[in-house]
């Protein structure tokens, strides 16, 4: 069965660093576009970043520009999220997505509901806290 597995979520101190992880199982991630999308408590879910399968081509929230970046390792088929200078704000579920249709700038930011993409994974809890 096809599906999405995210890990490397935990508790970390405010400017501290964090690698999530999205491997896929049976499926090939290499020509999907992929996306990590947040949801905290009380609030929205988010566009946190989204990487194309077709030239690697990236988007970023506003908020974690200079400090999240993604990447892909078509071989373990694996996508990453590496999470420096982590703030509380950054504190959410953290969500792994994959679309096979979707670009990356309309899979980040036009509000498409995780249920119209192709894969989801179940999160990984972020915690930015002393």
């Amino acid at each position: 069965q096809s599906h999405i597995v995210e890990s490397g979520g935990g508790l970390v101190q405010p400017g501290g660093s964090l690698r999530l992880s999205c491997v896929a199982s049976g499926f090939t991630l290499d020509y999907f576009t992929v996306g990590w999308f947040r949801q905290a408590p009380g609030k929205e879910r988010e566009g946190v970043s989204c990487i194309s399968g077709s030239d690697d081509s990236t988007y970023y929230a506003d908020s974690v520009k200079g400090r999240f970046t993604i990447s892909r390792d078509n071989a373990k088929n694996t996508v990453y999220l590496h999470m420096d200078s982590l703030k509380p704000e950054d504190t959410a579920v953290y969500y792994c997505e994959a679309d096979y249709t979707l670009i990356v700038e309309a899979m980040c930011s036009r509000q498409i509901s995780q249920s119209s993409m192709d894969y989801w994974g179940e999160g990984t809890p972020v915690t930015v806290s002393l």
